[in-house]
């Protein structure tokens, strides 16, 4: 499995399926977060997903990777009443996710946008 396929089926098991287990399988026990709203550790994440609402959904984009780091384009439904779209970089070391960066700004729509453009999805849009 290439990182990039290592990191679209782990976050398609926790964000897509709701699958708590995946951070078993797929994030190191030394998860470092960067998200300055997250502790280190998947502990917290574990009780967060559950709590997503049922209107929840994500979807993810563009996947790209360099050596052991694959950025993630993806955009997040009702993410705590808010549709959001993010671009997640995790760093892959020994087949599991090891770090993880984001950058997330609420998704303006094609018609309020400035350029007449949509932030999600990209290609061909």
């Amino acid at each position: 499995m290439t990182n990039s396929e290592l990191v679209k089926t782990a976050i398609t098991a926790v964000f897509k399926n709701k699958d708590i287990t995946a951070f078993d399988k797929y994030f190191s026990e030394n998860y470092i977060q960067h998200n300055p709203q997250l502790p280190n550790g998947t502990a917290v994440l574990k009780q967060f997903i559950p709590t997503l609402s049922d209107t929840f959904s994500y979807e993810p984009g563009i996947v790209t990777e360099a050596g052991n780091i694959v950025m993630i384009h993806g955009r997040y439904e009702d993410w705590n009443g808010k549709n959001m779209i993010a671009v997640d970089i995790f760093r892959i070391e020994n087949g599991k996710i090891v770090e993880h960066w984001d950058v997330m700004q609420e998704e303006v729509t094609a018609d309020k946008s400035a350029n007449g453009n949509a932030m999600f999805p990209i290609l061909g849009n």
